[in-house]
C-alpha cells in the first residue's frame, strides 16, 4: 500500500471514492452524495490540489486503486492560520482492517507539522462512530467537546464530536496563559508534485 499527495489528475478518482463515501457511510458527513454529485471539476480538483495551498489530499492506492483517502483545510485567515481541519477520511469497506486508516492520517500530520505555523489539527466525529474515535485516537487526537444535534441522519439527529491534535509543543503554548501564537511567514507552502510513503 502506497499513501501519496493527490495532484489534480486524481480528482476524478477522488470524486468518485467521496461519492461512495457520502452514500455508505452518510452519518459520517454533513453533505449529501446528491449535492456533491452536483459540483463541477474544479470542486474537486481544488480540493484535492489548491494551487493556493489551502487545502490538499492524501490517497492511499492498492494496485492502482484509490481505496482510501483524507484531506486537510488550511485557513487564510490571520486569526486561525495556526490551525487546520482533517476533512474527508475514508477507507473502502473491503481495504478496512489492513492499516490505511492509520496510514493517511500519519501522511497528514506530517504534512501539517511540515507547514509554518500550524500548531494544532482539529476534526470532527459523528456520535457513535466508534470505529473512527477510536483511531483518531489512536493517532494522539483528544476529545475537547460536543455539538449536539449536529447533524440530522436516517435514524435521527446526531452530535459531532470534536477532537483536536497538538502539534509539536503547541500543547504548552495553548495551555500557558499569555503564550505567544508563533507568526506564520509567508504564503502556505506547496505540496510536493508526488511524495509517496509507503506502509
Amino acid at each position: 500500500m502506497n499513501v501519496v499527495h493527490l495532484q489534480s489528475s486524481d480528482a476524478m478518482r477522488y470524486r468518485t471514492l467521496m461519492l461512495e463515501a457520502y452514500e455508505l457511510a452518510a452519518d459520517a458527513f454533513t453533505s449529501t452524495a446528491d449535492e456533491r454529485a452536483g459540483e463541477a471539476e474544479t470542486f474537486w480538483v481544488k480540493r484535492v490540489a489548491d494551487p493556493t495551498g489551502i487545502s490538499v489530499a492524501f490517497g492511499a492506492f492498492e494496485d492502482q486503486e484509490l481505496i482510501g483517502t483524507v484531506a486537510l483545510e488550511f485557513s487564510a485567515k490571520p486569526k486561525t492560520r495556526h490551525k487546520a481541519l482533517v476533512i474527508g477520511m475514508y477507507v473502502k469497506p473491503a481495504a478496512r482492517g489492513r492499516g490505511a486508516g492509520g496510514a493517511l492520517l500519519q501522511a497528514a500530520v506530517q504534512h501539517a507539522q511540515s507547514r509554518d505555523g500550524i500548531l494544532l489539527l482539529m476534526l470532527t466525529a459523528t456520535e457513535g462512530n466508534e470505529p473512527a474515535i477510536n483511531l483518531y485516537r489512536t493517532a494522539g487526537f483528544e476529545v475537547f467537546g460536543t455539538e449536539p444535534l449536529a447533524i440530522l441522519t436516517p435514524r435521527g439527529y446526531k452530535a459531532k464530536v470534536y477532537m483536536w491534535l497538538p502539534l509539536t509543543d503547541a500543547r504548552t503554548a495553548a495551555l500557558a496563559l499569555n503564550a505567544e501564537i508563533p507568526k506564520t511567514s509567508g504564503s502556505p507552502r506547496q505540496p510536493p508534485t508526488r511524495s509517496t510513503f509507503k506502509y
